[in-house]
């Protein structure tokens, strides 16, 4: 069950609150390089990637759809 790349978005908080609901639409998700968004004092963007279950994808994309994002 390898993750797959959901999404990257601008800031952490964002990526946070999509995994928050995806979550709690049942989807199980992470957010990776969300560390590295501290550099966005210094005029450098890292995008956060939000991962979900190969399996998931096609409900994560759908619930994306449904939230709005993306």
């Amino acid at each position: 069950m390898p993750l797959v790349e959901l999404v990257r978005l601008p800031n952490g908080v964002e990526a946070e609150l999509l995994r928050g609901r995806l979550e709690s639409a049942g989807v199980h998700a992470v957010c990776f390089d969300a560390g590295m968004n501290i550099a966005e004092s210094v005029g450098l963007l890292i995008p956060v990637r939000v991962m979900v279950l190969d399996e998931d994808l096609g409900e994560a994309r759908a619930l994306m759809e449904e939230f709005g994002v993306g």
